[in-house]
């Protein structure tokens, strides 16, 4: 396991300190968790940015166009205010 040291503005420390104690864990598995969360979006968004450069729009639409055009269940539905 490698080591690291970081330096945080006070708040931001003890906005850390705060939630990885709500959580039950130690601020070390708490960043550990956070980077990667982090790691994870990325390489999610490099993903999908590669797999829609093999596509095509014409694809991507013709497909969309097989959707029922239907009003959502209610269970689907946001809130109305």
């Amino acid at each position: 396991m490698s080591q690291l040291n970081v330096q945080l503005p006070d708040s931001l420390y003890k906005n850390l300190q705060c939630l990885a104690e709500q959580d039950g864990i130690s601020i070390d598995q708490f960043i550990a968790t956070a980077v990667a969360e982090k790691i994870s979006a990325i390489a999610t968004e490099t993903y999908l940015q590669e797999l829609a450069q093999r596509g095509s729009r014409e694809k991507y639409e013709a497909v969309l166009s097989e959707v029922p055009d239907v009003e959502p269940e209610s269970y689907d539905r946001l809130p109305t205010t």
